[in-house]
C-alpha cells in the first residue's frame, strides 16, 4: 500500500490530507503534529457566549475554494457567515477617517468620494492623478510594493492609505514588501491599462457584475463559520478520521531520513516508519534543520518571522462608547501607536457576541519591534488599551481578556522573495522526487491561499510516487 506522511496539522496539513483522500482513496495517510490539535494559528474560544477568534479572524471569500471545501466536510449554508457590509477607518494625524468609498485596497476607483476625503491633501490627491498617464514602471524580476506605489501615486497615498492595509496583510515593511509575492497582478493591471486606478477600475465593475448576479445583493467580502474557523478544523478532522487518516498528536518530528523510493520519518516517541511520500506543512524554523547539508534549503536559515500578538476586550455595553459605525480601523504608520489595526468585532460579525456586550480585538506588533517578545501579556493589554482609548471612551474595566502571542509567526517575504521560492521548488521537484514543501514560507497568507497550495502540492507529489 503506497503510504503518504503529512507534518504539520494546520489548514495546509490537514488539506493536504483532504485533497489526498479525496482524490486517491486507496493512499494510506498518517499526518504527525507537535501539539495535541489541530488547526496551528487558527485558534478559537467559546466563553461566555462568545465566539472568539484568537488568531486568523475571518477568509476572503471570492477565493472560493475554502467555502468549497466547507461544504463538502459537512458544513451548511446556513452556518457559513458573510460579513456585515460596513464602513472601515484608518487613524491618521490623530483621528479617524472613513477609507475612501470605492477604493480597493486603498486605491481608489471612484474619484469623486477620492477627491472629498480630508484623509488626503489636496496636493497628494493631484500626485495619485498623475497615475492615469504615467508609463508602467520598470522592473527586473520584482521591486517592494512601496517603490510601485510611490512611482504610481505619490508618498501620501501610500503612507496614508494603502501601506495600513496591506502591512496588516504581510506584517512587512512596505518599502521592502516584494511586489511579485504578494500583488502580483497590481504589476499586470499596471501595464495592462497604462494605470493602476483604471486597472482596478475595471477590477471593481467586473466584482459588481458579480454581485448583480448574485441572488442577495452585496455582500461583505470576508467570510466565517458560526462557531468559528476552529469548528471548521475540528469538521476537517472528523472528516479525514472518518476516511482514514491517522492522526499522530504530540509527536514531533526531528528528521527525515532519505531512502531510494521514499523516506523514513524519525520522531520523538517512536521508531522510524516508512512513507513513499511526504508533504511538509511547518514553519521553516522547524523543517530546515532537516536539510541542513544541502545549501538548497540555505534561503530559510535566513528568512525572518515577525511576531504578533491578537489583545481581545469583552465589555458590557455600558462600559465603551463608540459611535463610529464599521467595522474597524488600521492605523498609519506615521501615528504614535503601539497597535497596528483593531476590529469591532461585534459590528462586524454580530454573531459573536451576546447582547447587551461588546466584543474588540486590537492588533500588536510592527515590523522590526520586539514588543510581542519583551512585555508580558498584561502590559500589551495596557498598552492596548491606551492606544484604544484615542479612538473610543471606556468607562469601566472589560468583563476579560486574553492575550495570544504568536511570536515569529510571519514570514517576511522581502524582494526577490518569490525567485528563492521558485528556486527552491525547482530544486525539491528535481532532488527530491518523493518530497513536497508548502505552506506560509512559500507563498500562503490567508486561509484559501493554504488550501490552495495544500491542492497544488498533492497535485505535484502523489503521480511520482
Amino acid at each position: 500500500m503506497t503510504k503518504v506522511a503529512i507534518i504539520g496539522a494546520g489548514i495546509t496539513g490537514l488539506s493536504s490530507a483532504y485533497f489526498i483522500k479525496k482524490h486517491y482513496p486507496h493512499i494510506d495517510v498518517t499526518v504527525y503534529e507537535s501539539t495535541d490539535q489541530p488547526g496551528g494559528k487558527i485558534k478559537t474560544i467559546e466563553r461566555d457566549g462568545y465566539t472568539i477568534e484568537l488568531g486568523p479572524e475571518s477568509y476572503l471569500g471570492r477565493k472560493t475554494i475554502m467555502t468549497e471545501l466547507a461544504k463538502d466536510i459537512g458544513i451548511p449554508d446556513e452556518d457559513i457567515i458573510t460579513n456585515k457590509t460596513g464602513q472601515s477607518y484608518i487613524y491618521a494625524r490623530n483621528q479617524l477617517f472613513p477609507i475612501p468609498g470605492g477604493s480597493i485596497l486603498g486605491i481608489p476607483t471612484d474619484l469623486k468620494p477620492f477627491m472629498t476625503t480630508k484623509l488626503i491633501s489636496f496636493k497628494g490627491k493631484l500626485r495619485a492623478l498623475k497615475d492615469l498617464k504615467r508609463k508602467p514602471m520598470a522592473m527586473d524580476e520584482d521591486m517592494s510594493v512601496g517603490a510601485f506605489f510611490r512611482y504610481r501615486l505619490g508618498d501620501e497615498i501610500l503612507e496614508n492609505l494603502i501601506e495600513p492595509l496591506l502591512s496588516g496583510i504581510y506584517g512587512t515593511n512596505i518599502d521592502e514588501l516584494s511586489l511579485m509575492s504578494t500583488f502580483p497582478n497590481f504589476k499586470t493591471l499596471e501595464e495592462t491599462h497604462g494605470s493602476i486606478i483604471k486597472g482596478m477600475q475595471k477590477v471593481r465593475l467586473e466584482r459588481e457584475k458579480k454581485e448583480n448576479h448574485n441572488s442577495e445583493g452585496p455582500q461583505g467580502q470576508f467570510k466565517q463559520f458560526r462557531h468559528g474557523l476552529f469548528h471548521f478544523i475540528k469538521q476537517l478532522e472528523l472528516w479525514l478520521k472518518r476516511h482514514d487518516v491517522q492522526f499522530k498528536y504530540k509527536t514531533s518530528v526531528t528528521d527525515l531520513i532519505a531512502e531510494q523510493k521514499g523516506y523514513y520519518v524519525e520522531t520523538n516517541t517512536e521508531s522510524n516508519t516508512f512513507y513513499n511520500g511526504v508533504i511538509v506543512a511547518t514553519p521553516h524554523q522547524v523543517f530546515h534543520q532537516w536539510f541542513d547539508t544541502d545549501p538548497g534549503f540555505d534561503y530559510f536559515k535566513q528568512l525572518e518571522a515577525s511576531s504578533v500578538a491578537t489583545i481581545v476586550f469583552a465589555f458590557d455595553e455600558k462600559n465603551i462608547e463608540n459611535t463610529h459605525n464599521g467595522t474597524g480601523f488600521v492605523i498609519a504608520r506615521t501615528s504614535d501607536t503601539a497597535i497596528t489595526a483593531c476590529t469591532w468585532t461585534t459590528k462586524k460579525w454580530p454573531h459573536t457576541t451576546p447582547k447587551g456586550k461588546v466584543l474588540i480585538r486590537a492588533y500588536i506588533g510592527k515590523p522590526g519591534d520586539d514588543i510581542v517578545e519583551t512585555h508580558t501579556d498584561q502590559e500589551l493589554i495596557d498598552i492596548a488599551r491606551k492606544d484604544l482609548s484615542q479612538m473610543m471612551t471606556f468607562y469601566g474595566e472589560p468583563d476579560f481578556t486574553i492575550v495570544n502571542k504568536m511570536p515569529h509567526a510571519s514570514p517576511q517575504y522581502h524582494v526577490g522573495h518569490i525567485n528563492q521560492i521558485k528556486k527552491i521548488q525547482e530544486h525539491i521537484y528535481k532532488e527530491y522526487p518523493h518530497l513536497q514543501i508548502t505552506g506560509a514560507p512559500f507563498e500562503a497568507v490567508g486561509l484559501p491561499d493554504c488550501i490552495q497550495q495544500a491542492q497544488d502540492a498533492v497535485e505535484r507529489l502523489i503521480p511520482r510516487i
